[in-house]
C-alpha cells in the first residue's frame, strides 16, 4: 500500500494543480492579477556518471535560469515566484555533486534555489516534462562535474545582480521619529537552524512583527520593516532602505547558535566598530556578513572611506548615539530576559554600517540552547521583551530631546557613504 507520506503528497499535488490556474485576488475591484504562483511539493536528487540531477515537482511549468558562483561554490537557479511546500529535510541530504540546497523567495515575484556544491560543476540544459499520470511538471536541473578552470570561467559570466526596488520617501508632513526594524535573514537565507529544524529567519520575523505592533500601538512613531515577509534582502539593501527613508533608529533582530556549546545562552546587543570587542564577536560578524552568499549573491562593493570632516563628525556622533541606545536597551532588557556574560559588544557588522542612522543588532538568544529556544517561541516572553524594547526606544528619543539633539543629523549628512 502507498505510504502515508506519499498519500499526503499526492493530495497536496491534486490541490496545487487545482489552484494553479486560479487567478490571484484583485485589489479594489481591478481585474485579476494572474494565476497563483506554482507550487513545489517535491525535490529529488539522483547521481550517475559525474552528473547529479535535482528534480522539482511543480504544479505547473515555470521558466528557470541557472548560473554558478565561486567562494563558496554554488549553483543558483532563479524562478518566478514559487510556493515551496517541501519536506523540512529536503535540502539537507547530500548526493553526488550536491552538498545541500536552500530555497525561498528572493525578491518580489522571484524565487531562488541555491545549491551548495560538493565539487566544481556546471549547469546543463534545464528540462521540463509533464508527468502523464497526474499532470505534475518535473523541472530537472542537471549538474555536471567540471574542473576548476572551467568552473571559474562559468562563474565569471554568472549573476548580474538584480536591481532592488527603491523605497518610497517618508511623508514630509509627519515629523514622528521613524524606526526601521530589521528581521535578519529571510527567503533563501534561513540563518541559524535549531536541532529541531526551527529557522532563525522565522523566529526573528515573528519577534520583529510583534515589536512593530507594540511600537505602532502607541502612535508616537512611524515604523517600517526591511522585509515584511519571508523574502531575501541583501545586507547593503537593508542599510540603504534605512538611509533613504531617513530613519532615526535601526534595530536589527537576530538569534545566534553554537552547536558545540549548548549551555551558552542569553541575549547580546551589538554596535558597529572597526575592531571587535573579542574574537567571538568578530567571528559572529563575519558569519552574519556572509548572509548574501547564503542567498546566492555577492555582497555589494563598499564605497570608499569618508573623507569629508563633517561626514566624519556625523559618523562619530552616530556611533555615540548607537552606543547610548545599546546601554539603554541593555538596562531595560536585563530585568525581563537572560543576558549573556558580556551583554554589549562591538564588531564590524555590515548591516550596522550606516554613518547617519543610529543602529544596533540584538541577538535575542541561542537556538542551540534548549532553554533559549523555548523562550524565543513563547508568546508571553515575546510580549514582555518587546514591551521593554519599546520602553528603551521611548527613553532614547526622550533623552535626545532633553539634550537638544533631535533626529536631524541624518538629514544634514544624507549623502555620506556607507563605510566599507
Amino acid at each position: 500500500m502507498p505510504s502515508r507520506a506519499r498519500l499526503i503528497r499526492s493530495a497536496c499535488l491534486c490541490l496545487a494543480l487545482a489552484l494553479a490556474g486560479a487567478p490571484v485576488a484583485a485589489q479594489n475591484g481591478d481585474k485579476p492579477a494572474g494565476p497563483a504562483p506554482a507550487v513545489a511539493i517535491g525535490a529529488d536528487l539522483a547521481s550517475q556518471a559525474g552528473t547529479t540531477r535535482l528534480t522539482l515537482t511543480l504544479s505547473r511549468a515555470v521558466e528557470a535560469r541557472g548560473f554558478v558562483m565561486e567562494r563558496p561554490d554554488r549553483a543558483v537557479i532563479d524562478l518566478p515566484e514559487v510556493n515551496f511546500q517541501l519536506d523540512a529535510e529536503s535540502g539537507r541530504r547530500r548526493d553526488g555533486l550536491v552538498q545541500s540546497f536552500r530555497y525561498g523567495l528572493f525578491a518580489p515575484g522571484r524565487s531562488r534555489v541555491v545549491i551548495d556544491l560538493a565539487a566544481p560543476a556546471t549547469i546543463g540544459r534545464i528540462e521540463t516534462v509533464t508527468r502523464q499520470r497526474d499532470g505534475a511538471v518535473l523541472l530537472t536541473i542537471p549538474l555536471q562535474r567540471a574542473d576548476r578552470e572551467a568552473f571559474r570561467k562559468a562563474a565569471a559570466s554568472g549573476d548580474p545582480r538584480p536591481a532592488q526596488a527603491r523605497s518610497a520617501a517618508p511623508e514630509p508632513t509627519d515629523q514622528r521619529p521613524l524606526i526601521m526594524v530589521d528581521a535578519g535573514h529571510g527567503g533563501t537565507d534561513p540563518g541559524a537552524i535549531a536541532v529541531g529544524g526551527v529557522f532563525e529567519k522565522d523566529i526573528v520575523f515573528g519577534f520583529a512583527q510583534a515589536l512593530v505592533g507594540k511600537l505602532e500601538s502607541g502612535g508616537r512613531y512611524r515604523v517600517r520593516m526591511t522585509r515584511d515577509r519571508d523574502v531575501f534582502v541583501p545586507l547593503a539593501e537593508r542599510v540603504r532602505l534605512a538611509r533613504e527613508a531617513r530613519a532615526d533608529l535601526f534595530v536589527s533582530i537576530h538569534a545566534d547558535s553554537i552547536s558545540a556549546a549548548p549551555q551558552v545562552r542569553g541575549a547580546t546587543i551589538y554596535t558597529n566598530a572597526e575592531k571587535a570587542t573579542d574574537v567571538e564577536s568578530a567571528r559572529l560578524a563575519e558569519r552574519e556578513n556572509r548572509a548574501d552568499a547564503a542567498a546566492g549573491t555577492d555582497a555589494a562593493e563598499a564605497p570608499p572611506d569618508i573623507a569629508d570632516i563633517l561626514q566624519e563628525l556625523t559618523l562619530r556622533e552616530t556611533r555615540g548615539f548607537s552606543s547610548g541606545f545599546a546601554r539603554t536597551l541593555m538596562g531595560q532588557l536585563a530585568p525581563v530576559m537572560e543576558m549573556s556574560s558580556k551583554p554589549h559588544r562591538e564588531a564590524r557588522f555590515m548591516v550596522l554600517r550606516s554613518p547617519d542612522v543610529p543602529s544596533v543588532l540584538v541577538e535575542l538568544g541561542y537556538l542551540s540552547s534548549k532553554h533559549d529556544l523555548e523562550m524565543l517561541q513563547s508568546p508571553d516572553w515575546r510580549a514582555s521583551v518587546t514591551g521593554s524594547m519599546a520602553k528603551a526606544i521611548e527613553l532614547f528619543f526622550t533623552n535626545r530631546a532633553t539634550l537638544g539633539r533631535p533626529a536631524v543629523t541624518r538629514r544634514s549628512a544624507a549623502a555620506a557613504p556607507v563605510l566599507p
